[in-house]
């Protein structure tokens, strides 16, 4: 499966500014849950990438080592590229629709850093920097506004969303 290159700083149509409202309604967010990340992953990898079901947004399969069962997991992830470059960094925000806790995803990725993002090898880094938390912060909120809403949830529960650098490794 290609791993098609994300600019967040691209200019949003009137198109994607509506899946962007729908996606941030409790509808949305409802869904995202309960019906896209169920079924996303299976449905990226069965379509080539070309079918998915969180709408506008750029998804691709995480393929990471379970944290503690050492099985493998697959689990469809927002991303964006930091960089004009083919090889550019990707960038992941383990929002977790702003609930309580991180996704499992993201403690696999910790346990097991190295990583496929649609089956490219990858080795992945928690963002650490408070400057460059920022700075990627603002750019997936330029991608998709509701990851400030989710930051604004995980804030009233003392809960970071973590930010993720993942750097080519194949």
């Amino acid at each position: 499966m290609d791993l098609k290159h994300v600019d967040p700083a691209r200019a949003h149509g009137p198109l994607l500014r509506v899946w962007h409202t729908i996606g941030r309604s409790p509808f949305g967010r409802w869904y995202g849950i309960h019906v896209a990340s169920p079924v996303d992953a299976a449905l990226l990898r069965r379509t080539g990438g070309r079918v998915r079901m969180v709408g506008a947004l750029p998804t691709a399969v995480l393929a990471t080592t379970g944290a503690h069962s050492g099985a493998a997991r697959e689990n469809p992830v927002v991303y964006f590229h930091d960089g004009p470059a083919a090889d550019a960094d990707v960038v992941l925000v383990a929002s977790s629709f702003g609930r309580d806790r991180h996704p499992a995803w993201f403690h696999n990725l910790v346990a097991h850093p190295d990583v496929r993002l649609n089956d490219v090898p990858f080795r992945a880094a928690v963002v650490e920097d408070p400057k460059e938390y920022e700075r990627l912060f603002a750019l997936a909120v330029r991608l998709y506004p509701g990851f400030a809403d989710y930051r604004d949830r995980t804030a009233l529960v003392g809960r970071r969303i973590p930010v993720l650098r993942l750097t080519r490794t194949g």
